[in-house]
């Protein structure tokens, strides 16, 4: 028979960490504490199974279920001595979501469960504070209606906002316990009014009611939008932790906390975090009051003049301390820990895998394999590659004078200027303008994820470094400020007031510098950080530990010195065409487009040359030592002539020509499909004076380059859209005899390697034979994908997003790589391609190069290289290394 429930408490526990896809990372990690022997407040874990049957049947539990969970209940009445509903010793539950992979703040708690009209008048007289109960039960309420009754949780927040401004109050705790009794009938009342039905007062229709409401919270948008952002798979579900309430809300004897057992920033190996006195764990993030520090050093630092808990609770923090040691040695990783001291009581309610920035990953990395806790290959393993962008962001230009007008807690490292703007709404539609956002707000909440994502930087009047915003911003490498206290928001006049009173508008340009949590005026000068240190060690160990090597694509000498910087080993694609834009030359360039015969191309194609010959000579100069691949010509030549009348016009009047002349030769090559027209190979075999150029300025400058570093160039000369072998015969056979010319004409051989970019289908089925002519393959997976699967990544944009939603595909094929059809064609064409050569080289240069996920399908397909752009080549190394890690142990290393 299905177990759909899985029991912990008292010292042992029916599941552990390893159980992590049944019971999620927090069940999992209540059993596995429990397990231990610390003290974890007794509880039940209803497995992500039970979720998808419920979503998928109807919203109907599963057959047992019920059984199971009162069963459980009743152990945990047994293990505390209370019972559920009970008039003189009442059990409170809390009600908790839980999934595989950490989702902070974005599916639904209930806290409290089990109080109604009586329970709360049991609840006064046995814990001797009456306010503590009536506190516990309008907590309750509004969550309850938030949550499953779906009232919004702002009404309840103005209710109590009007209450304190008419008793004079400034804070929550000021509140008595009749104050708060006449809070409640307040929240009842509004609840009768908006939905038409009475706040429930069985807590059997309370508990199941909840296990239900956070079962649908799986599917909430917020949730949705998290799982997309960082791939969570959908049918995973959510485990649901139904455990007994302990209270930081008893007093002044009682306290709840939020910890790290490193500081998440930085990496520094320091307990980290906050705590509130007579509080529940909500109020920590919600930013409701200022939380205190941990440590008596951290609070010295802060310059709190309140205790810390060191200080405040000593034995507690002293057991605490303990804790956190234990569970960082036990998981051998710094760990995010939620606590509640009851009465001089610790009780650990949670430990996971912490979330840090990348700066402090790799601290953290570095330091365990030093302290001999993990190994290098550990080490390597524990960076998420995409996350490594955290540490490309730019940081403020230390020499300029900064206009300080506030200045809050510094939650997620990194500078970003934007235009203010108050609502994630506005966030998305300015950021989809293409303009640069600042998002201000009093507090973020879940709902605001998209928002978040949207912008820059984060910019918050409340909260603490375990805030919603800071925990969401480090996760996504975005640069924030919290706490800014000094500033005030006006959400209804879209206002920030900073110091002095100066106040900014809604598109007002703002700075926040995220390391040092100041906000300053207008745009300021940035930098670019430097790699070094911690992430110069563990990135050694990845170039230690990968298989391929990681190039760059490159098409400008500035492109070449930031790739060669960031460790690429080599040019993997270098795009010819782009070097035409730049100046003069696009006059150039349309001269020969618009030439009637070879004779007028041959022309141009003569004042073209040493432009091309000096942007090769330095390209080979900055990568001597290193290969470097040169495509010839691809786009369609229109791409580079006007488009408008008034462009038409200008350029005609600059080549001497009339605009009714230019506009008919314009006309006489439009294409009506130019992804699949006259460009690639196809251009080198109609006007073969273009490839013999671009052959002719390549080999000049190797020679050139050569003579200059004292190294020959390792150079590859690329022939794009090839499907027939006949044209890369035609298109090599120009190339080689250009080698000879300017070989007979300096007296200087030229080593090179002639190959074809695979990025047609037919070209994949008949590899085995253009391999008889090419000497290696690059897989141009841009125009793979876009052959492969009949769509236009220029428009699919229009319809990827609702594929996506709809579950027809799970990844745009355009940002990682579609395994089972273009993968599939990856690993046809490298089979065929080696059969006939066996030495050929194979190597992967579309944008697909710096996706993780697409890199680890590279590993596998047993391709040399990956060619990516430069400031993701550092994301490739670790991917590569990664991926080489996991197929040595067995792992997969690709999923279709």
């Amino acid at each position: 028979m299905r177990k759909w429930v899985y029991r912990f408490g008292g010292g042992t526990a029916e599941g552990s960490k390893a159980d992590i896809a049944h019971l999620g990372g927090k069940g999992a990690n209540l059993a596995e504490m429990a397990s231990l022997g610390l003290p974890v407040p007794p509880g039940i874990t209803i497995v992500c199974d039970a979720c998808n049957h419920y979503l998928k049947n109807g919203r109907a539990l599963p057959e047992g279920l019920r059984e199971e969970v009162l069963s459980g209940l009743a152990g945990m009445e047994e293990l505390t001595g209370r019972r559920f509903g009970d008039r003189e010793k009442p059990l409170l539950l809390s009600v908790r979501s839980g999934a595989q992979a950490s989702m902070p703040g974005m599916m639904d708690t209930v806290l409290n469960l089990g109080l109604n009209d009586e329970t709360v008048q049991a609840l006064g007289h046995d814990a001797g504070d009456a306010r503590f109960a009536w506190d516990s039960y309008r907590r309750f309420i509004q969550m309850y209606a938030d949550v499953v009754m779906g009232l919004d949780h702002e009404i309840f927040e103005e209710i109590l906002e009007d209450e304190k401004a008419r008793l004079g109050y400034e804070y929550d705790t000021d509140l008595s316990a009749v104050d708060w009794q006449h809070v409640v009938s307040l929240y009842k009342r509004v609840i009768e009014e908006e939905l038409e039905e009475t706040f429930p007062q069985d807590p059997q229709e309370q508990l199941w009611m909840a296990i239900a409401a956070v079962f649908r919270s799986w599917m909430n948008p917020r949730a949705m939008t998290f799982r997309t952002l960082h791939r969570i798979p959908e049918e995973w579900g959510t485990a649901v932790n139904v455990q007994a309430m302990v209270f930081g809300n008893l007093g002044s004897s009682s306290a709840t906390g939020v910890a790290f057992t490193r500081n998440p920033s930085t990496g520094e190996k320091a307990l980290y975090g906050e705590f509130l006195v007579n509080a529940q764990g909500e109020d920590v993030v919600a930013g409701i009051r200022t939380p205190q520090s941990l440590t008596e050093e951290a609070r010295l630092s802060s310059g709190s003049e309140k205790p810390s808990m060191e200080k405040l609770m000593p034995e507690a923090f002293a057991e605490f301390n303990a804790v956190c040691a234990r569970l960082e040695a036990h998981y051998c990783d710094m760990q995010d820990l939620e606590f509640t001291v009851e009465r001089g009581k610790l009780w650990m309610l949670q430990t996971r895998s912490g979330k840090r920035t990348t700066k402090a990953a790799m601290k953290i990395a570095v330091d365990m394999v030093e302290e001999g806790v993990i190994t290098e290959e550990e080490a390597v393993c524990r960076i998420e590659p995409a996350s490594l962008d955290q540490l490309l962001h730019p940081t403020i230009d230390p020499r300029v004078e900064r206009h300080v007008i506030g200045s809050g807690l510094p939650a997620s490292p990194g500078a970003a200027t934007g235009e203010i703007v108050f609502t994630s709404e506005e966030a998305v539609a300015v950021e989809a303008e293409g303009r640069k956002v600042i998002l201000v707000r009093i507090e973020t909440s879940p709902e605001d994820i998209h928002g978040m994502h949207a912008a820059e930087g984060i910019l918050t009047t409340r909260g603490g470094m375990t805030s919603h915003a800071a925990v969401v911003a480090r996760g996504m490498g975005i640069p924030c400020v919290v706490g800014a206290g000094s500033m005030r928001v006006d959400m209804r006049n879209e206002v920030l007031t900073g110091i002095g009173g100066i106040t900014l508008k809604r598109g007002d340009i703002v700075t926040i510098d995220g390391s040092s949590g100041q906000v300053l005026k207008g745009a300021v000068p940035m930098i670019q950080p430097a790699l070094s240190g911690d992430f110069g060690k563990l990135m050694a160990w990845a170039d230690k530990t990968r298989r391929m090597s990681v190039r760059t694509n490159a098409d400008t000498p500035q492109d070449a010195r930031a790739a060669r910087s960031f460790g690429a080993e080599g040019i993997g694609l270098c795009r010819t065409e782009h070097m035409f834009f730049e100046g003069d030359r696009i006059h150039v360039m349309r001269e020969m487009i618009l030439a009637e015969d070879e004779a007028g191309r041959r022309t141009a194609l003569t004042k073209l040359l040493p432009m091309q010959r000096s942007d090769f000579v330095e390209l080979f100069t900055i990568m001597h030592g290193l290969p470097v691949t040169i495509r010839l010509l691809d786009p369609p030549l229109h791409e580079f002539l006007p488009k408008t009348e008034g462009e038409i016009a200008d350029v005609a009047t600059a080549m001497g020509m009339e605009p009714a002349f230019l506009a008919r030769r314009i006309d006489a090559i439009h294409e009506f499909n130019p992804m699949l027209g006259h460009r690639g190979c196809r251009l080198a075999i109609s006007y073969p004076e273009i490839a013999e150029m671009q052959a002719r300025a390549i080999f000049e400058a190797a020679i050139a380059a050569a003579e200059n570093t004292g190294e020959p160039v390792e150079l590859e000369i690329l022939v794009p859209l090839v499907g027939l072998r006949a044209e890369l015969d035609y298109v090599k056979g120009v190339i080689d005899r250009v080698a000879k010319d300017v070989a007979a004409e300096t007296g200087r051989a030229i080593a090179y390697l002639a190959g074809t970019m695979i990025e047609l289908p037919r070209a994949a089925i008949r590899a085995h034979v253009i391999a008889e002519t090419a000497e290696f393959f690059s897989f141009g997976t841009n125009d793979l994908t876009q052959t492969t699967f009949g769509m236009s990544r220029d428009d699919a944009a229009a319809f990827i997003p609702t594929y996506q939603r709809k579950g027809i595909i799970e990844r745009d094929p355009f940002v990682s790589l579609d395994f089972d059809g273009v993968g599939e064609l990856i690993r046809l064409a490298a089979e065929r391609g080696r059969r006939t050569r066996n030495d050929l080289k194979l190597g992967i240069c579309g944008e697909h190069g710096g996706d993780p996920a697409s890199i680890r399908f590279c590993e596998d397909a047993d391709l040399d290289y990956v060619s990516c752009s430069p400031f993701r080549v550092p994301i490739a190394r670790l991917a590569a290394a990664q991926a080489a890690i996991d197929r040595r142990n067995g792992g997969v290393a690709w999923m279709g």
